[in-house]
């Protein structure tokens, strides 16, 4: 009889079977963390590494922003040059320059050995479309990514809920399993009563014997699981597996039934998903601004200080002048034809934006689905809740009755371990619905926007 069901614990087991998740806790810890379900979601916030890496994203945007702030400032650079002309350039001129016969050539060399230049340089974006697009483009682009931040967080944070309150609900389970116990010792202790004075037989009490074992064993196997469970919480959390994690909320039927758990006044843009899909479309928009903008005149002004020296020898910090040259350039470049290459940009973009568009419309139904699925199941799991509450109480009500009539002799063997497993049963169908109703509360708070 397995009364947490495996298959509720499969997930979680599957979180703790990372690398270092098979580590031994250590039973002296240096940090003991007691949470409540908020302070165990702030400290995932601070320490989930998905978190921290999508935070490390925002602060990437800033910096891309800020590329984008300075193309729109002056670009100034400075630079300069030394050369030295190891043989001079030699030219020819005619002879009869310096009274020499007419028809040949004097071999001159023109230069000095050594010259340097040096110079400031400046250049100023007066107007280019695509520029200033992205200048209007970067509060949206810091959104984005922001938006995917809470998106990753609240995943994290739905699954935080699940785990933490299915270990909450596992103490509920390891009481079941001690009552359980108890009542088979004392049944156990009784029948030994009965067997002395010939009132029942030894099968009787081996009977008992093999029931408490296999809880025993039962019970061994779920404290692992709920082990198992604690690693992967802390996993999620961010938090070293070797600390101490004490979980300080409860839980109880009621808890589970209140809330907000209607969508009748829902609105799409509740869900951070459908807040980034938006943001993603105006990104698009913006993308076909800009290549429209690419189509018009840009305008520049460019402008230039330069020095230079020529010296016969390397000597530029004592006598000899330096010459000075500078001009201002105003530049305006007119698009005239691309090669089509400019619309093909825009078609392109335009595309783009119908896709993002589209997503969204998906994204619509998707949610859609979720709500009308995540409020069935949470309608059906609080149904199930109260009915398997009953007959576990129903259940445990005829044990004791059987249990008295096993004690007066006016029982068999037979009905009394029959009546053991229907309450065992009774306690594993309430603590699965117990488990199935925390999942589809969360799932419908997350699907509402409301988690």
């Amino acid at each position: 009889m397995k009364i947490a069901g495996n298959k509720k614990w499969l997930w979680i087991t599957g979180l703790a079977l990372l690398p270092f998740a098979g580590m031994a806790q250590d039973e002296l810890h240096k940090d003991v963390h007691q949470f409540s379900i908020q302070q165990a979601v702030d400290y995932a916030k601070k320490n989930n590494v998905q978190v921290k890496n999508a935070l490390l994203d925002v602060q990437m945007q800033e910096q891309t922003n800020r590329e984008v702030t300075g193309s729109a400032y002056p670009q100034i650079s400075a630079s300069g040059s030394l050369v030295y002309n190891a043989k001079l350039p030699v030219s020819l001129i005619p002879a009869e320059f310096f009274g020499g016969t007419p028809g040949t050539f004097e071999e001159l060399a023109f230069g000095v050995k050594w010259g340097a230049t040096g110079g400031v340089s400046i250049s100023q974006i007066l107007f280019d479309g695509q520029v200033f697009v992205g200048l209007k483009a970067r509060t949206t682009l810091i959104k984005f990514q922001e938006k995917n931040t809470e998106i990753t967080e609240e995943a994290i944070k739905a699954n935080i809920y699940k785990v933490y309150y299915q270990l909450v609900v596992s103490k509920t389970q390891i009481d079941l399993l001690d009552a359980n116990m108890e009542l088979l010792n004392k049944l156990q202790h009784d029948t030994k009563v009965m067997y002395d004075n010939g009132f029942a037989e030894k099968l009787d009490i081996d009977k008992l014997t093999v029931q408490i074992a296999n809880l025993q064993t039962e019970k061994t196997n779920v404290l692992n699981q709920i082990s198992n469970g604690y690693l992967g919480l802390k996993v999620l959390m961010g938090m070293p597996v070797k600390e101490s994690l004490v979980l300080t909320d409860t839980l109880n039927d009621q808890q589970i039934k209140d809330g907000l758990l209607d969508a009748a006044n829902f609105d799409y843009t509740q869900r951070k998903e459908y807040q980034y899909a938006d943001l993603g479309i105006k990104l698009a928009e913006f993308n076909v601004r800009r290549y429209k903008l690419s189509k018009i005149p840009t305008l520049s002004l460019n402008g230039y200080y330069n020095k230079n020296a020529q010296r016969n020898s390397f000597d530029f910090t004592g006598k000899g002048d330096w010459f000075g040259i500078s001009a201002f350039t105003l530049n305006l470049n007119i698009p005239i034809f691309s090669g089509f290459s400019a619309n093909a940009r825009i078609a392109k973009a335009r595309l783009s934006l119908r896709q993002s568009v589209n997503q969204q419309e998906a994204l619509k139904l998707n949610i859609d689905n979720e709500i009308q699925t995540a409020q069935n199941n949470y309608g059906s799991a609080i149904a199930s809740l109260d009915y398997q509450k009953k007959n576990m109480e129903l259940a445990e009500n005829v044990y004791q009755q059987t249990k008295k009539k096993y004690e007066i002799g006016t029982g068999m063997q037979t009905e009394i371990t029959q009546a053991q497993t229907n309450l065992k049963t009774a306690q594993t169908n309430y603590i699965n619905s117990l488990y199935n109703a925390i999942i589809a509360r969360v799932d419908f708070l997350k699907a509402t926007g409301k988690l």
